[in-house]
C-alpha cells in the first residue's frame, strides 16, 4: 500500500469522530510522545536505562507502528502528500548528497 492510501485509511476511521484531528501543536506533543517511546525500548535494548523488574516486554515494531500513525495524522491535518514528500527525501539523498557519505567497496 502506498503512503497516500494510508493517509486515507486513517482519515476515513478518523472522520467518524466529532474532531477528527487534533490541534497542530497537540499532535506534534503527541508525536513527541511516541518518538520518546521508540527512544524508551532503545534505551532499554542498548543504552543504560535498563527495565524495571516489573515492566513488561516492550516492542519497538509497535512504537514505529505508533509514531508512523501521528504523523500520518499530522500530514492529513496539514495537508501533505506523503508520497510525493518521501520522493522528495529521497532525491535530496540521491542526487544533491549523493556524495556525502563514504560508500562501501565493491
Amino acid at each position: 500500500m502506498s503512503l497516500t492510501e494510508y493517509q486515507k485509511q486513517i482519515d476515513d476511521i478518523l472522520q467518524g469522530y466529532a474532531k477528527p484531528y487534533w490541534q497542530p501543536l497537540s499532535q506534534l506533543a503527541r508525536l513527541s510522545e511516541e518518538v520518546g517511546e521508540v527512544a524508551r525500548v532503545l534505551n532499554h535494548k542498548y543504552g543504560d536505562k535498563p527495565k524495571k523488574l516489573n515492566e513488561a516486554p516492550d516492542d519497538l515494531s509497535d512504537e514505529i507502528g505508533d509514531v508512523l500513525w501521528s504523523l500520518i495524522c499530522l500530514a492529513n491535518s496539514e495537508g501533505v502528500d506523503l508520497d510525493s514528500t518521501i520522493q522528495r527525501s529521497i532525491e535530496k539523498l540521491t542526487v544533491r548528497d549523493k556524495d556525502r557519505f563514504e560508500r562501501k567497496v565493491a
